[in-house]
């Protein structure tokens, strides 16, 4: 047994209301540059619908991902070395703009400049790319609420798989309509296709928290890795022609922050916390059946609280203290523990460490609207194989199409919410409630309390960076800078981009800790008055950020 630590998410879907607020707030902290513009690291799709990029989850026209030959041996979807070789300069198998979409602004400078005449001004749409006037015909959210859902959601390659099976299982019908918000980032995998598929060796995966990253200076844009990521969460940056991907804002991270996602969503349905697995049984986890996948995965993640984990844990170099954060990671407590988590498309067989609750929301309007008790553990298990979200669809997304798991964790939640309706209400606790779902009473109120009343600290379980190593955790060069800055890297002798980034350090701790109790602006460096409004926290007045109140701005001396 070899312990490693990952990093690791998992997302409440009854939360998710769809607002993009983590999406809004990841754009301006790390993709809003040239080159990215139509880079979204964390997204929030429609369900159904066709995603970002476009039917992203169809693996047999993107070839993403792993596969399991006729030996029981892995292998890349997208083929090995030789492939690769043949197609390294042309790439045959990678999504183009219209699958993402055309970035584009408006012309506002026409809505002010126009003369006065009998028309009133419009500002037509212009690409961000060729800056010439454009149609809009798709973009990240596209889907959003099911808009254009007759049209559009029929191409959902799940609906696609559903209907082979059975024509009425999914309808448009309104009547019929069913909806839930999916949030997504990169997957942070335990067994990454991406970082397999590259051929420089830029995409690598860190030892000490397992968040897989690139090595801007590495990179040769070779872009095997958008290929190689089945759930296409690698970019291309055509201005630096770098690969860029989501970080897991690791310069919060490694100083015990959430990330910038998790830190502004609305809802509140995101965890952060730390598993402990098996590094040597990765392989034997990703090559099982693919109903079987699930399973494996949670087998090879290891109890933190077992004393014979904790030593070998040490013995492999795990300090105390993340040791303590693995023992309370609210991560850990629902994908294993109360097994209410549940990995994102496990067939891909890249052991995906971003996990998913369910949602079961509507299946209690629906009985409310019925006249039924809608909060009633009878009526609720009897409910779910009936729900407006077919268990199948939910299964296709969560256990490569095993309804068995699906059903547990709703009947769990279903227990969970009857449960602690007649505990609030001074009733007598029905434990056959819990007996039925494989729990106890005693459990149902843990699982209460981690998905509806947990505190920011019980949310957000970090460990920060190790002191001893805080040097070798700076970058030399960061390629995810403003326009202009020190990532754009300048020019070289090869042309825009080419030129060595000058150096940047990550934040240390002091630095964000200082900036978050001072009094005033604690900005210094060459980036002073430069102001992250992400982690500004009120105090003191930025200069330029509000305007100055009349008679105090200063006047300018007269010129000779």
């Amino acid at each position: 047994m070899r312990v490693m630590a990952q990093m690791g998410m998992v997302m409440n879907l009854d939360k998710c209301i769809g607002c993009h607020t983590c999406s809004v707030t990841c754009k301006q902290a790390w993709t809003n540059r040239g080159g990215v513009e139509y880079v979204w690291f964390n997204n929030v799709e429609t369900r159904p619908g066709q995603g970002y990029p476009r039917r992203y989850q169809d693996q047999e026209k993107w070839k993403g991902g792993w596969v399991r030959d006729k030996r029981g041996r892995l292998r890349l979807k997208a083929g090995g070395r030789l492939r690769k070789l043949f197609s390294i300069f042309a790439n045959p198998v990678l999504p183009n703009i219209r699958d993402y979409y055309e970035p584009w602004t408006y012309d506002y400078d026409t809505l002010t400049s126009a003369p006065l005449g009998d028309d009133f001004p419009v500002a037509r749409p212009q690409s961000l790319l060729t800056g010439e006037p454009m149609d809009v015909e798709w973009s990240a959210n596209w889907d959003d609420d099911l808009g254009g859902a007759p049209e559009h959601g029929p191409r959902d390659p799940i609906v696609e798989r559903l209907r082979k099976e059975s024509q009425d299982k999914v309808r448009f019908a309104y009547e019929q309509a069913f909806m839930f918000f999916l949030p997504r980032i990169c997957e942070h995998c335990l067994n990454p296709s991406c970082v397999a598929s590259c051929p420089s060796g830029a995409m690598y995966k860190r030892a000490e928290d397992g968040i897989v990253l690139v090595d801007q200076d590495q990179c040769r844009g070779w872009r095997m890795c958008v290929t190689g990521c089945p759930y296409k969460k690698v970019y291309f940056n055509h201005r630096t022609g770098k690969a860029e991907k989501c970080t897991f804002c690791y310069p919060r991270v490694e100083v015990g922050l959430p990330t910038v996602c998790s830190e502004t969503c609305v809802g509140r349905l995101r965890y952060i916390g730390l598993f402990l697995y098996d590094a040597d049984r990765v392989t034997e986890a990703a090559s099982a059946d693919e109903k079987d996948l699930y399973e494996a995965q949670l087998d090879i993640l290891l109890d933190p609280a077992d004393p014979a984990v904790q030593a070998a844990a040490r013995r492999d170099g795990i300090a105390d203290d993340w040791l303590e954060a693995a023992v309370r990671s609210p991560v850990y407590a629902l994908a294993k523990v109360h097994r209410v988590a549940l990995p994102l498309h496990p067939e891909f067989r890249t052991l995906p460490m971003v996990w998913y609750v369910p949602p079961l929301s509507p299946v209690v309007d629906r009985l409310t609207e019925t006249g039924h008790d809608g909060e009633s553990g009878e009526n609720l298990f009897g409910a779910i194989e009936t729900l407006r979200i077919p268990v199948e669809y939910l299964a296709e997304l969560f256990t490569a199409g095993d309804t068995a798991p699906v059903t547990l964790v709703l009947r769990k939640l279903a227990a969970m919410r009857s449960y602690m309706r007649d505990v609030n209400l001074g009733r007598p606790r029905d434990e056959s409630l819990a007996t039925a779902v494989g729990m106890t009473g005693g459990g149902l109120v843990e699982l209460y309390r981690l998905l509806a009343i947990a505190k920011y600290e019980e949310r957000y379980v970090i460990p920060t960076a190790f002191a001893g190593d805080a040097s070798k955790l700076e970058e030399l060069g960061c390629s995810l800078d403003v326009e202009g800055g020190p990532g754009m890297g300048g020019s070289g002798p090869f042309g825009e981009g080419s030129g060595r980034p000058a150096p940047v350090s990550v934040e240390t701790f002091h630095a964000l800790r200082d900036r978050q109790s001072s009094e005033d602006i604690a900005a210094t460096g060459p980036n002073a008055g430069r102001i992250n409004l992400l982690n500004w926290d009120g105090r003191g007045r930025p200069d330029g950020l509000f305007p100055e109140p009349k008679g105090t701005a200063k006047e300018e001396e007269p010129t000779a």
